[in-house]
């Protein structure tokens, strides 16, 4: 037995099924029109994954922007929840979205905004890191320093 048609047809019928099975009053429905889309498949590649080692550790995902594109978020998140749904990890996991600078963040979704809240999503301001830096990320800060810093930046990591 097909479950599949027989919900599309009861929902199709019921337009107030699925909140009264979610417990709220019938009324719920009004406003609400029930369809069926196909989604799809679009192929995704991460910038990164870090994989742990052990399962005490979170898999990280990451991802760098440079450009302000509306739809990055929604890619991002896609991504990440396409990845556990295929390979089921029993890692917990976070994601870091870095950006060259604050104003090409686009809107964060205020349909993610939990995973934002409880910490799964970081973002980064790679022109707000930190002076006093290792190496490493004083690499990083030259990538975004403006031509007039850009010099003295690279000296004082030489030096």
């Amino acid at each position: 037995m097909r479950t599949d048609t027989i919900f599309f047809q009861l929902f199709q019928t019921f337009d107030s099924l699925l909140f009264e099975l979610v417990g709220l009053p019938p009324e719920t429905a009004s406003g609400y029109q029930f369809t069926s889309v196909e989604i799809k498949e679009k192929a995704f590649r991460f910038d990164g994954i870090f994989m742990p080692d052990t399962i005490d550790k979170n898999i990280w995902f990451v991802e760098v922007q440079f450009q302000k594109r509306s739809e990055f978020y929604w890619e991002f998140i896609g991504e990440i929840f396409l990845y556990l749904s295929q390979y089921k990890p029993e890692h917990d996991w976070q994601a870091v979205a870095i950006f060259a600078k604050r104003s090409v963040e686009p809107e964060f979704p205020k349909q993610f905004r939990a995973l934002l809240a409880g910490g799964h999503i970081v973002q980064i301001y790679l022109d707000e890191l930190p002076e006093d830096e290792s190496l490493s990320l004083g690499l990083v800060r030259l990538i975004v320093a403006p031509d007039r810093d850009a010099i003295a930046l690279a000296q004082r990591l030489a030096g």
